[in-house]
């Protein structure tokens, strides 16, 4: 492992703690040249996981493009950083779950949506309009109405 700082490829394991059921595991890292310390991160790599976009061109499944839309979604929102990670393990979990080496990039904006609906509902409708391309205000007025109606509950 590369410090960060100066380079040198000799670091030391000051401390390791499993975080997320045991599904990563977070290093504190020391540089033996320089004495800086650093966090690492460790995630078990599952097979490739490839993404059949809208116009039919495949790309390897990143993490950090979902996480990226989350984010932007959940701009300036109060959603941690921490809620966004597990969001975004969430989603990997269930795609690699299913055991298909290939996914359309629908089906994970479809898993973005319903993740995003139960942490924040602007958030989620960010995203939505987006992700769906509403044609016009009202396509977009009629899911705020369905969330509101979902979120008040029957009889109330």
């Amino acid at each position: 492992m590369r410090c960060p700082r100066c380079q040198v490829e000799g670091t030391r394991v000051i401390d390791s703690r499993d975080l997320e059921s045991g599904g990563t595991i977070r290093r504190r890292r020391e540089c033996e040249a320089c004495a800086h310390r650093f966090t690492t991160y460790e995630r078990a790599e599952g097979s490739r996981l490839i993404v059949i976009k809208r116009d039919g061109t495949r790309q390897e499944f990143e993490r950090a493009k979902v996480q990226a839309g989350l984010l932007k979604a959940c701009e300036k929102r109060p959603v941690t950083l921490e809620r966004i990670d597990a969001a975004v393990d969430e989603i990997e979990a269930t795609l690699r779950g299913r055991g298909d080496t290939e996914v359309s990039s629908k089906e994970i904006g479809k898993l973005a949506t319903d993740v995003l609906r139960d942490i924040d509902q602007l958030a989620y409708i960010r995203f939505a309009s987006v992700y769906h391309s509403y044609a016009d205000i009202s396509t977009l007025k009629r899911e705020v109405d369905r969330l509101i109606k979902q979120r008040s509950g029957p009889g109330e």
